[in-house]
Formats: C-alpha cells, sequence, structure tokens
C-alpha cells in the first residue's frame, strides 16, 4: 500500500477535502491530536456526535468546560450510535483541540471512528519517526506534527453515578473534580 504523508499544519484546502473524503469512504489515516498520535477511519454517516451518543447533564457540562480538549467521555450510545459499539455497552466521545484535525473533522461526513495509534498493551506513539517506521506502507495517510505531546487524553466513564476516571492524562483528574465541586454525585 502506498501511503500519503503530509505534515498536517500544512495541508492545502484541497488536501484537507481529500483527506476528509477519503476518511468518510473508509480510508484508514494516523494523525496527530492535540495529545498523543491517533488512527482512525469515518464511522458512519451522521451529522453531529449528539447523533450518535447520549450525554447526561453531567457529561454534557464536562463537554462544555473540556472540549475542545484532552477528555475522553464514555456515554451511552443513542440508538443511531448503536452500530458503532464493538463488544462493549458505551462509546468513548472526544473533540480534540487541535485545529488542523479539526479542519478535516469539519470537511467529514460523519465522525471519525479513532483510537490511538499503538497496539494494544504499547505505549501510545508520540514522535512522529516511531508513526513512520511503524505505520508506513499499512495505511492510507499518515498526517505528521512532530512529536507531541506524552500524555494521552484523560478518560472519564459518565455511563453511571458516581464518574469514575478510568484514564489520567493530559486533564488532570483534580481539574475534574473542581467542575464537579458542587455535584457530590458525580465523581
Amino acid at each position: 500500500m502506498m501511503t500519503q504523508i503530509y505534515n498536517i499544519r500544512t495541508l492545502t484546502d484541497a488536501q484537507i477535502a481529500a483527506v476528509a473524503h477519503a476518511l468518510s469512504g473508509g480510508a484508514v489515516a494516523v494523525y496527530a491530536t492535540d495529545t498523543v498520535y491517533g488512527i482512525g477511519t469515518g464511522a458512519f454517516c451522521e451529522d453531529s456526535v449528539q447523533q450518535i451518543a447520549s450525554f447526561g447533564p453531567g457529561a454534557l457540562h464536562a463537554a462544555q468546560v473540556f472540549w475542545p480538549g484532552g477528555l475522553t467521555l464514555i456515554v451511552p450510545p443513542s440508538p443511531a450510535g448503536k452500530p458503532l459499539l464493538r463488544g462493549s455497552q458505551a462509546l468513548g466521545i472526544r473533540v480534540p483541540a487541535h485545529l488542523p484535525l479539526l479542519r478535516i473533522l469539519v470537511q467529514m461526513n460523519m465522525p471519525l471512528a479513532s483510537t490511538s495509534a499503538n497496539l494494544h498493551g504499547q505505549a501510545v506513539l508520540t514522535r512522529e519517526e516511531d508513526v513512520l517506521d511503524f505505520f508506513d506502507g499499512k495505511v492510507e495517510y499518515i498526517l505528521t506534527d512532530g512529536t507531541l505531546s506524552p500524555l494521552a487524553s484523560t478518560v472519564l466513564d459518565a455511563t453511571c453515578l458516581p464518574y469514575t476516571v478510568l484514564r489520567a492524562g493530559s486533564i488532570d483528574p483534580e481539574e475534574l473534580r473542581c467542575v464537579y465541586e458542587d455535584v457530590e454525585d458525580y465523581l
């Protein structure tokens, strides 16, 4: 497979449109985010995250405070989001604070199904060189941005009370607790 490699910050409008179209059609890309490198493809034809996931008031509040940014919320799927479940009862949703990636996401006609670009049990990839070494020839696109943060997103399970931090990452769990300090039931 021939991998197209671009610096995500220097993509032209035409390249952004082409990448977004390809991802919406099932192409796989490894790309820079505001935390670590991710790997993903178009999820399916839906217009917004709200059509895919059910946000309770606490999860919605966390999204309003921390998105875009390094918080992944685990929330129940909406009826339209159930086809995205892969042996789980919930979905992980995130809006990255990485403008170049957001420019691609805005052009897509569906959400991006994504995970960290690493093998299960292995360290997340943060260095462009490692991404190129591992994924060149294995995916359609690699969208680089140098060396990224060593921290993945913080994962908050908002499917039941009290909410649980499943993974501490780029957002300190104490910041989450401060958001919910007046509502003891959340954290």
